[in-house]
């Protein structure tokens, strides 16, 4: 089977799964993950190998794209210490208690152990954000769990790397340390240097659809070049995000966001759905490197280590939480995370596809390279579908109230923009000026009804004629009565308008 059809067959088997995951309540990724592992044992089933460096870019870099997009810096200055604790603190211990039960149990060489810890620590943000993205959390459990999303894959590859280099020979800590170090800076800096370019350039090519793939390339432009400087290439997709989200919007035409949007929401989404779908059909080639009375040993050990990492992230977490709430807030500068947020925080702790990739980067060569193959696998597999399947039932035991800053601040903006409006028509006479003021009225009370939870009964109504308009100009266009042209413009107009009058949702995945 060529490489295009299997492809396509994925596509097809994902689109149904998907609809599954959607009616019965479950993470995607699960779903997905398991099925790959099912059809990764069938006879004959086809086999998909990706290069792991080609896997990291592939995968992850727009994922952090999209992540650093939508947090702004000052959540980060905000949330610095649990997005630090997270992010650096959790995936050091994490791979110190990892490589303890690794040595201890199988003999492996220390650095060996380190690869293993560092390849299990950094969770995966699709796979959590599946299943919060469902419920309304407080803002500031979301923002930690993004932030920490963007710095842990940087600080585990670190880790990760000095392994390797301990593998190749360079044992000697006064030649690894300073490349360690520069790859920080180094990573950051050309990040910075992408999102200038970008920004210079985008509006030679603004209002074309050059502009979308002069965002693509760019992208992954910045995340290739810190791979072949041996800086990190993480940190470097982070600065560029949070530059080009910080400055780009504002230089950009309104379609030209639209449209920027939808496409890198597209791109995001598939890419996690073959990521996912891959981790599955690695099975048999993960599995087919023991013989027969070897896997049970393996499987134990493996088992062992998706304890390891589930048990360190909850201990860390409440222990965490714990301290925060003796010191009363004098070294954190938000309020005190509660119980319930810590356990939703040390619960969403599934591992994915950079765990994989990181894995399968190990050299043929590796100390105990099949079992650490083996071991991360089962933790991908194993905190997809036991954390996967019991995050939503547990956020919903807990009862976590939902955060009404939200709504307060959109009602806010809302009274803030209309309030602008009517202060630049207060000078101006005239009819059109006075059906301005009347819609903005109209808006105000919208606005605030919506606040209150009353909803809108105007924009319910507004959708009523939108849904009317609809019916007329497709029969307008069936009996031929206008062009497919006029029929294009004017069904996007009333996009628009049904986008204007609608709550703010995110697309349910599938």
């Amino acid at each position: 089977m060529t490489l295009f059809e299997t492809v396509l067959l994925l596509s097809a088997a994902a689109v149904i799964l998907l609809q599954f995951a959607r009616h019965l309540g479950a993470p995607y990724p699960t779903l997905l993950a398991l099925a790959g592992t099912l059809v990764a044992m069938l006879p004959g089933a086809p086999g998909v190998e990706i290069e792991p460096g080609l896997a990291l870019a592939l995968f992850i870099a727009p994922a952090l794209m999209d992540a650093a997009y939508d947090l702004p810096p000052r959540e980060l200055r905000r949330n610095w210490l649990p997005v630090f604790s997270l992010a650096a603190l959790a995936v050091i211990f994490t791979t110190a208690a990892v490589a303890a039960l690794a040595v201890g149990l199988t003999g492996m060489p220390l650095y060996a152990g380190i690869a293993l810890g560092a390849i299990v620590a950094p969770p995966d943000a699709a796979a959590a954000t599946a299943v919060l993205s469902r419920f309304a959390l407080p803002r500031q459990t979301l923002s930690v769990l993004k932030g920490e999303s963007l710095l842990n894959d940087a600080v585990a590859l670190i880790i990760f790397g000095a392994a390797l280099q301990f593998h190749s020979g360079r044992s000697d800590l006064a030649v690894i340390l300073p490349d360690l170090g520069l790859a920080i800076p180094l990573g950051l800096l050309i990040g910075c240097a992408f999102a200038r370019l970008y920004l210079a350039f985008a509006p030679r090519v603004a209002g074309t659809l050059g502009a979308t793939l002069f965002e693509i390339v760019t992208t992954f432009g910045a995340w290739v070049m810190a791979e072949r400087l041996h800086a990190s290439a993480v940190l470097s997709m982070v600065a560029f995000a949070m530059i080009v989200a910080r400055q780009a919007p504002d230089r950009q035409a309104p379609r030209d966001r639209v449209h920027s949007h939808a496409v890198w929401g597209a791109i995001v989404f598939m890419l996690n759905v073959f990521a996912f779908l891959l981790v599955g059909l690695q099975a048999r080639t993960v599995l087919r490197q023991f013989e027969g009375d070897q896997i049970g040993s393996a499987l134990l050990f493996a088992a062992a280590v998706v304890l390891v990492v589930v048990g360190v992230r909850l201990l860390w977490v409440l222990g965490y939480n714990r301290a925060i709430g003796r010191l009363k807030r004098r070294c954190a500068p938000a309020r005190a995370p509660t119980l319930a947020q810590g356990l939703v925080v040390s619960w969403s702790g599934m591992r994915g596809l950079v765990t994989l990739a990181a894995a399968l980067a190990l050299p043929t060569s590796f100390p105990a390279r099949d079992l650490i193959l083996l071991s991360a696998f089962a933790v991908v597999l194993g905190t997809l579908v036991i954390q996967g399947l019991t995050l939503g039932p547990l956020i919903r035991r807990l009862q976590i109230g939902p955060d009404g800053s939200y709504d307060e601040e959109m009602r806010l903006a809302r009274s803030q923009l209309i309030e602008a409006a009517e202060i630049h028509l207060q000078c101006s006479g005239g009819g059109a000026a006075a059906r301005l003021r009347a819609e903005l009225d109209e808006l105000r009370v919208a606005a605030e009804a919506r606040s209150h939870g009353k909803g809108g009964g105007g924009d319910a109504l507004r959708l009523e004629c939108v849904a009317r308009q609809r019916a007329v100009l497709s029969a307008m266009r069936m009996a031929g009565e206008i062009g497919d042209d006029v029929f294009q413009v004017l069904q996007q107009e009333l996009d628009w308008t049904q986008l204007a009058h609608s709550r703010h949702e995110r697309l349910e995945e599938g």
